[in-house]
């Protein structure tokens, strides 16, 4: 399928279809091919727009969502930009519980969006009540004509890349992909991609990235829920201190662990050499690339795939602030890397 280049009925048809570029500096010295699935070209500017219009059509469909209903979900920032711009378009209210890691370029921009925004703090366990996600549990139980997305918890969630980003994937390589790389969160990305490619193909690897301070690397791989594991991080939209059912770890071969830092340098690397400007969180997809390269997992043949998930305009205060990055220590290596 090719996108509509005629006229558009509203801008939630260019949903998908996302391009695929393929990276030539910051893999120069790699073996294999690499291409970066670049989701900020979705109308939202991230992969959540998928999910986001998949679930709400479902919705629609099923007679549980009506216009002048509520839209409640728990977010870091990308889900609910989604919401709140499928609300605005389609005449729903939507009400958010963000986590307080979120950038401010991502609040802002969902206070504009229309939504109401409940800031929630990060480092809290799952079950606190001050947590996103009972917050968000809690205000759709106090408001009548509501619907909980529920997105780590709703099969719906992998469902919907199952039906686009891993056709898309297979069609765009024409069937040549090797290995590809995803971070994983509420798992949906990694598990519908996942899922559809093996079915194409079951020798191609699905390789996770996970942040440190989180337990899905450890859990994937003993079955293991270790809150040993759980510490604050940086990174947004990446890991869990919870396992999310929406996460099929049968069909992902293994995880890379990456630090906030080496994902904030590396996304700023993306920039410079090959001009995407990317998120967090591309940046960690990268760098868990260039672990697994270096732990031989590609050769001359591999054809690797990179979803890089969202836009680097949400992280104006974070990674590509020098104020943030002096501030966590990151800086003196950005200088380093600009003489490349």
């Amino acid at each position: 399928m090719t996108r509509n280049q005629g006229i558009n009925h509203s801008i939630l048809e260019l949903v998908g279809e996302t391009p695929l570029v393929q990276l030539n500096c910051i893999t120069k010295d790699l073996k294999g091919t690499y291409y970066a699935k670049i989701e900020a070209f979705n109308p939202g500017h991230s992969a959540k727009d998928r999910i986001a219009s998949y679930i709400i059509d479902k919705a629609e469909r099923d007679g549980v969502l009506k216009v002048g209903d509520t839209i409640v979900e728990t977010t870091s920032g990308n889900t609910g930009f989604s919401l709140a711009m499928i609300s605005m378009v389609k005449g729903y209210k939507c009400i958010l519980a963000v986590s307080s890691k979120s950038s401010q370029d991502k609040i802002d921009m969902l206070k504009t969006m229309g939504a109401e925004v409940h800031v929630c703090p990060a480092n809290v366990p799952a079950d606190d009540p001050r947590s996103y996600y009972e917050v968000a549990k809690r205000i759709h139980l106090e408001t009548p004509g509501s619907i909980y997305i529920n997105q780590y918890f709703n099969s719906l969630n992998s469902e919907a890349h199952y039906h686009s980003t891993g056709p898309e994937i297979w069609k765009q390589t024409k069937g040549q992909v090797t290995h590809v790389v995803v971070a994983s969160g509420t798992g949906g990305t990694i598990s519908g991609v996942g899922k559809y490619l093996k079915e194409m193909n079951p020798n191609i690897k699905v390789l996770g990235v996970d942040a440190y301070g989180s337990v899905l690397k450890k859990y994937h791989e003993s079955g293991e829920f270790d809150e040993n594991e759980i510490f604050p991080y940086k990174i947004e939209g990446l890991g869990k201190n919870l396992i999310p059912s929406a996460t099929n770890f049968s069909v992902i071969d293994q995880y890379e662990k990456v630090t906030d830092k080496s994902s904030a340098l590396t996304a700023r690397r993306i920039v410079k050499l090959e001009g995407i400007f990317g998120g967090y969180t591309s940046g960690a997809v990268m760098q868990a690339t260039l672990q697994y390269h270096d732990k031989e997992l590609f050769d001359e043949n591999s054809k690797v795939v990179l979803i890089f998930p969202d836009h680097g305009s949400r992280y104006m205060n974070k990674i590509y602030s020098d104020i943030w990055m002096r501030k966590h220590g990151f800086l003196e290596e950005v200088y380093k890397e600009s003489a490349i």
